[in-house]
């Protein structure tokens, strides 16, 4: 059985104390998060089984992101978080719910900011681009605009649309 502490920010199962999800992550992206998270703890047992050292790897790192996006790990959401805690779980947001689309389904911005932002999301839209430049530098996503990759580098005006990166 399942329970939550008094302050909401653990969960106990069989005695032992979990952090609990961010609560003010809205129903729809929290559920694309646990799905994210339930693919990729899927994905390592599978890889486990075929004895693949690199899959499990890649898995693990797909469980880390969902888990940092809903706020099970990384700075505890009910704190005020540092610069780098707020890229980092921008990063993770933008990441899990990329490869939780994948292969063929985009992710907006937007939807990011709204998983991690709050009722504030709006006002880290800046910061949620940025984390997402960094991404495309760094090879792990392309942006897309009018379902055309374009040079994240640049300054671009308009919606775009986010996919993993594709080999």
């Amino acid at each position: 059985m399942t329970e939550r502490t008094a302050d909401g920010r653990w969960i106990v199962v069989d005695g032992r104390r979990w952090r609990a999800s961010d609560p003010s992550i809205p129903g729809a992206l929290r559920a694309e998060l646990v799905g994210s998270l339930m693919d990729a703890r899927r994905a390592v047992g599978a890889a486990k089984r075929a004895g693949d050292e690199g899959a499990e790897a890649a898995a693990r790192q797909r469980v880390q992101h969902a888990k940092v996006a809903l706020g099970e790990r990384g700075e505890p959401w009910w704190e005020e978080p540092s610069a780098d805690g707020r890229r980092e779980r921008f990063g993770a947001a933008v990441l899990a719910l990329a490869d939780h689309r994948a292969p063929d389904g985009t992710t907006c911005p937007s939807d990011a900011a709204r998983a991690v932002g709050g009722e504030a999301w709006r006002e880290h839209m800046d910061l949620v681009r940025d984390v997402v430049r960094g991404l495309a530098a760094d090879g792990e996503v392309e942006v897309l605009q009018k379902g055309e990759v374009i040079d994240a580098a640049e300054p671009w005006k308009g919606p775009v649309r986010i996919r993993r990166a594709r080999a």
